[in-house]
C-alpha cells in the first residue's frame, strides 16, 4: 500500500500533475482581481468563494492521468496477477493524488487570500473548509477518473460528470466562509467529504474491474 501510495506521488512530481493544479489555483486568484475590480470588499465577499472554484478545477485537471495511463500500458492487470485487489490500488491512487496537490493548495491559499484581500479570519476558515474539502475533491477525481479510463474525450467527459457532484462541497465550503464562526457548515462540509472518501475506493475499484472485463 505504502509503496503504491509513493509510487503516485512520484508520477505526480515527475509529470507535472503536482505543479500544474498549483499554478492553476494560483493563476485564478491573479486574474480574478482583475476581472472584478480593485473594489477591497467586494474581493473579500467573493474571493472565498472563488478560490473554492479554483480548487475544485485544480483538482480536477489531473482526472485523465490517474488512471488511464496504468490502464493502458497494463500495470493495472500485473497488480491484478500479482494479488492486489483494485480497491487497494484506488485507495492509493486516492492518498497519493490528495497528497500530491491537497496540501500545495492549502499553501497556496496564503498567497492566493491576500490577492484577494481576505481578512485574516477568512483565510483561516478558508484553509479549515480546504482541509476538510480536497479529501472529497480528491475522490471525486478519482472516480470520475477511473470511470471514463479507456474513454474518448475523457477530460471534457470527467468535468461533466464531477462537476455537479461538487455542488454539496462548494456549498458547504462557501457557506464556512460566510458563517463566521458556526461550525455547521464545516461539520457537513467534512461529512461530505468523508463519505466520497469511504466510497472511492469501491466506486473506482469496480470501474477498474469492469474495464478489464
Amino acid at each position: 500500500m505504502s509503496w503504491l501510495t509513493l509510487r503516485e506521488l512520484r508520477l505526480a512530481a515527475t509529470g507535472g500533475n503536482a505543479v500544474l493544479p498549483l499554478v492553476f489555483f494560483l493563476l485564478v486568484a491573479t486574474l480574478f482581481p482583475f476581472a472584478v475590480g480593485p473594489d477591497g470588499p467586494l474581493l473579500a465577499r467573493t474571493g472565498g468563494g472563488a478560490l473554492w472554484m479554483a480548487a475544485l478545477l485544480a483538482a480536477l485537471l489531473p482526472a485523465e492521468r490517474l488512471v488511464e495511463p496504468d490502464r493502458a500500458s497494463g500495470v493495472l492487470d500485473q497488480l491484478a496477477v500479482r494479488g492486489v485487489s483494485e480497491e487497494a490500488v484506488a485507495l492509493a491512487k486516492l492518498a497519493g493524488h490528495w497528497l500530491s496537490f491537497g496540501p500545495l493548495l492549502m499553501l497556496a491559499a496564503i498567497p492566493a487570500a491576500a490577492l484577494m484581500k481576505l481578512p485574516q479570519d477568512v483565510l483561516l476558515r478558508l484553509e479549515l473548509g480546504l482541509l476538510a474539502g480536497t479529501p472529497g475533491l480528491a475522490a471525486l477525481t478519482l472516480m470520475v477518473s477511473a470511470l471514463t479510463a479507456g474513454l474518448r474525450g475523457t477530460g471534457a467527459l470527467a468535468g461533466l460528470l464531477m462537476l455537479p457532484l461538487a455542488v454539496p462541497i462548494l456549498i458547504f465550503g462557501a457557506g464556512l466562509i460566510d458563517q463566521g464562526g458556526d461550525t455547521g457548515a464545516w461539520k457537513l462540509l467534512a461529512a461530505v467529504s468523508l463519505l466520497l472518501v469511504a466510497a472511492a475506493p469501491f466506486v473506482a475499484g469496480a470501474a477498474i474491474r469492469a474495464g478489464r472485463d
